[in-house]
């Protein structure tokens, strides 16, 4: 069968919702259109660029009529760098679209009528300069010159970039110094394409309450050059409180390696949340947005409505933030996490915050969550989980139904895999709400924080 419509053909057409990336969707003779920077309401002329059996990419050739949610925008590399992807809207639509991609997941998977409520998405009250980690790939231009800056969307060219709006200012200082040293000093930019170079990345992370920085210098190769000197500019120039020299000589789009050579300081940032410290190493996760974690961090816990005698466990734990938050309500929290640094930064979180009530084991949170039931006698009566992108194993969610705790609270960075996972949970659990958190402004990622109760459960 013909298609309907074919690539480089124009039409115009109006946007009547969004898509999953907050692109504009248009339908052409019922043919789904998804457009790029068209915001719902416009009318815009198109130009086809790629045709799919079922749907179609356009991108907007001329606005006829305007939302009156657009705004100018105020990024010259926007519309090529990958960082944000709604900065031609007004911050209220931003949180508008995605408690409205919430739904539509909800609506795709449940029904018209799932009967989960789907709150208004918390914003941030100054929604610019918030990431405390930076991550500046470095590389050489077509013309073989060096540069840094932000890989360009869906390719691995790099994009400069200056007066980022969602990075910390220090940390684009910081970088452009490193930068300006490498070319003084013929420090050979990696290269992608050969595997030659030396410098690869620049990984900055800042703490929001601390002020304490962490400069990472991501090398192809064990030595650099002139190392003292640049640690000795960052040190007196940045006040850089630990300089670390990561090594990563893989063909990879893995950013760090598994060896950190410390050239200055111990290794380690720390920062607060709440009333708590933490310490960070260089392959910590710790939440990017610390202001809306904080708040992610109190819905959590207000669904939990946690008791005295309650045993949590903290499924996916990183480095123990959401555990120790928990643990002055409850009797006991168990926190389990994969990655072996993690927990080693959340056993110390727990004692430089005197917790004791809170132990971290490290493996798959599949087996040792297997293992705390079956060889320790250990039941929760809450689960947090806190899942990577793919969302939960099939073994962990085959645990929950069998264990049944009285609530799972499940916090997600992605609300594709969560909806699947809630779907996978509802012969025992209800799930009464899902909150948004908008912990990365102007983007098209949202957080979102549900409460599952046990449907039994008195």
């Amino acid at each position: 069968m013909e298609k309907k419509i074919r690539k480089n053909e124009e039409y115009v057409v109006d946007i009547i919702d969004y898509g999953m990336e907050g692109e504009g969707i248009a339908k052409i003779d019922n043919f789904t259109v998804f457009i790029p920077n068209a915001m719902q309401g416009e009318t815009c002329k198109i130009h086809i660029v790629k045709v799919l059996s079922s749907y179609a990419y356009a991108k907007v050739v001329e606005i006829i009529k305007k939302s009156e949610h657009r705004v100018k925008e105020d990024c010259d590399t926007y519309q090529r760098c990958g960082g944000c992807q709604l900065r031609h809207m007004d911050y209220e639509e931003t949180l508008n679209i995605k408690q409205r991609k919430i739904e539509n997941l909800l609506q795709k998977t449940f029904g018209e009528n799932s009967g989960i409520k789907v709150a208004k998405t918390i914003g941030m009250g100054n929604p610019y300069h918030y990431r405390n980690k930076a991550q500046y790939p470095v590389g050489i231009t077509k013309q073989g010159e060096p540069v840094i800056g932000i890989y360009a969307q869906r390719t691995h060219e790099i994009i400069p970039m200056e007066n980022c709006l969602i990075q910390l200012p220090i940390s684009e200082q910081i970088a452009f110094a490193i930068y300006k040293f490498m070319k003084e000093n013929q420090i050979p930019a990696y290269n992608e394409k050969t595997g030659e170079g030396l410098l690869r990345h620049i990984v900055i992370r800042v703490g929001l309450h601390t002020h304490e920085i962490m400069c990472i210098l991501v090398v192809n190769g064990k030595k650099l050059i002139k190392e003292q000197e640049l640690v000795e500019l960052l040190v007196k120039r940045f006040n850089v409180k630990t300089v670390v020299k990561n090594i990563n000589q893989k063909n990879t789009n893995v950013i760090l390696g598994h060896e950190n050579i410390i050239l200055h300081g111990d290794g380690y940032i720390y920062d607060t949340l709440g009333e708590y410290t933490f310490k960070i190493s260089p392959m910590s996760f710790y939440q990017v947005n610390p202001v809306q974690a904080e708040l992610l961090y109190q819905v959590a816990l207000e669904m939990a409505d946690l008791g005295k005698e309650d045993i949590v466990f903290d499924l996916y734990c990183g480095i123990g933030t959401i555990g120790i938050f928990a643990s002055k309500y409850v009797k006991k929290v168990y926190g389990v996490e994969v990655v072996e640094q993690a927990v080693e930064d959340a056993k110390e979180n727990a004692k430089i915050n005197q917790v004791k009530n809170i132990e971290f084991l490290s493996g798959n949170v599949e087996t040792v969550f297997t293992n705390l039931m079956e060889k320790k006698n250990i039941y929760p009566d809450v689960i947090i989980v806190d899942p990577p992108r793919k969302g939960l194993e099939e073994i962990t969610i085959t645990n929950m139904l069998a264990v049944e705790p009285k609530k799972i609270v499940y916090i997600s960075c992605n609300p594709a895999t969560m909806v699947r996972d809630i779907e996978l949970l509802k012969e025992k659990y209800e799930t009464k709400l899902m909150q948004p958190v908008d912990m990365f402004p102007y983007s098209k990622h949202v957080e979102v924080c549900a409460l599952l109760e046990l449907k039994n459960c008195q």
